[in-house]
Order: C-alpha cells, then structure tokens, then sequence
C-alpha cells in the first residue's frame, strides 16, 4: 500500500518507519510512504506557508498555494487514483470500521496534516476527499492523528503482524472492547487468573472471553454496545450479570 503525507514536519514520520510493527512492514516493502513539505512549494526564499486570516483573528492560517502544490505532488508520489484526507476536529469521528473501508478500497491514500489555526478552506473545498478526527480534544497539528492512522492502517495488512489471529481478538474489531488478558506467574498480589484460563477448554475460553468483552463494553463504553446491539443470548447474560468484570 502506498502512503504520502502533506506535513511541514516531515521529520516526525521516520518514527514509524523506523520502530515495531509499522518499521517490519516498510522492511518487507508492503508499505510505503512519501512526506511532502508544502514548504518546497512557497512563493518566497523564506519558505513562507501561512499568513494572518481575512476577517481577524489570532494565529495564523495555511496558505491555498503551496498546499495546493504539495498535495498535487503527494498524490503523484503514489500514483493511482488516491483518496485525499485531512485531519480535522471537525472531521468524521475515525473508527476501526472507517479504517478496514480504507483498506479494502484504497491502495493509495494521501493525508494532510495541517498546522496552526487551519487551513485555508479552499483547500479542502479543491482537494480533500474526506475530513476525518480522532477524538473530542484538540492538538497542535495533523502529525499526530496522520500517525496513529498509518500504525493502525499498516497492522491491518497481510503479514505485517506475527500472529495474524491477533488482530481478531482486538479491541473495536466486533464493536467490543477487548477481553482481561493475564500472563504468568498465577498469582499476583493474592489476584489469581481466572481458572478458565487455565482449563485448556478452548470452547469455554472463547466463551468467558466473549463475555467478558461484553461486561467490559457495557461497563466503559456503553454507547459502543448500543451502537453494536446485542443478541438475545448475549442480553440475558447482561441481565444476570453485575457491571464490573471478573
């Protein structure tokens, strides 16, 4: 799959590049990725990109131009027909479903990260597909979301992780949050694994950890659970059960 990214801190992206599971899937060349500097593109010596808002206002706003320019020239470092994303706290809320849509359609993709107050919106009136965030809280540019986008994208792919099976089992993957995990020793602090565990009943394993992934939802993000729905099944062991897991 082939990424490029729009950023005036092209830096910040040789971390994924370099480090766990992401670096393994650049090693293997299933991934990779383009950063594009809008500062290549700037009208003067200074590589000037933002300028004050028309209308007032503190802070400064992302020059048409050279975004312009260096999105035109993300979108040819991958070639195809990608699909251009601009993170954005107004954005569409980014899911585990909206990323396994990207990779199901997508081969190439383009994100932008913008900085500063904005970006101006003709920008993304000319060439943003889709404006995505990554939760209610505000930081102080794209990189960071483009990145955790990218990790959780890349680990998607075929052959990227050790035990493909593991991807599964996560959090998010059924609109549940995922199961308790222990490991040794037994015993903790007077905390014991909990004896199913160690049964080796692979059919009554899979059984507490489906219904363990329902009482930690319904305890910690019950508007996952209401999203999701439920079956009857799984509504009446709800009913029979206290909020707080095992």
């Amino acid at each position: 799959m082939k990424f490029a990214v729009v950023s005036l801190m092209p830096e910040m992206f040789n971390s994924i590049q370099d480090f766990g599971v992401t670096s393994r899937a650049f090693e293997r060349g299933l991934v990779t990725l383009t950063v594009v500097n809008p500062r290549e593109f700037a009208e003067d010596r200074h590589g000037t990109v933002d300028d004050r808002p028309y209308g007032g206002g503190p802070g400064m706003v992302l020059k048409a131009e050279p975004m312009l320019a260096a999105v035109k020239a993300a979108k040819a470092a991958v070639g195809g027909t990608p699909i251009v994303v601009h993170f954005s706290p107004r954005g569409k809320p980014l899911d585990q479903g909206l990323l396994a849509e990207w990779i199901e359609h997508f081969d190439e993709m383009v994100f932008l990260a913008s900085r500063y107050e904005g970006l101006d919106e003709r920008v993304i009136d000319s060439v943003v597909d889709l404006e995505v965030c990554v939760g209610d809280f505000v930081v102080s540019g794209g990189e960071l979301p483009a990145m955790m986008a990218l990790d959780a994208m890349i680990r998607l792919l075929p052959g990227v992780l050790g035990d493909e099976s593991s991807k599964n089992d996560e959090s998010f993957i059924d609109g549940l949050l995922e199961y308790p995990q222990y490991t040794r020793p037994e015993t903790v602090g007077g905390r014991v694994v909990p004896k199913v565990l160690l049964s080796g009943d692979h059919k009554a394993i899979a059984q507490w950890r489906h219904q363990q992934s329902l009482m930690v939802t319904q305890l910690r993000r019950p508007d996952l659970l209401k999203r999701r729905g439920v079956t009857d099944q799984e509504a009446r062991f709800l009913e029979t059960k206290s909020q707080k897991p095992e």
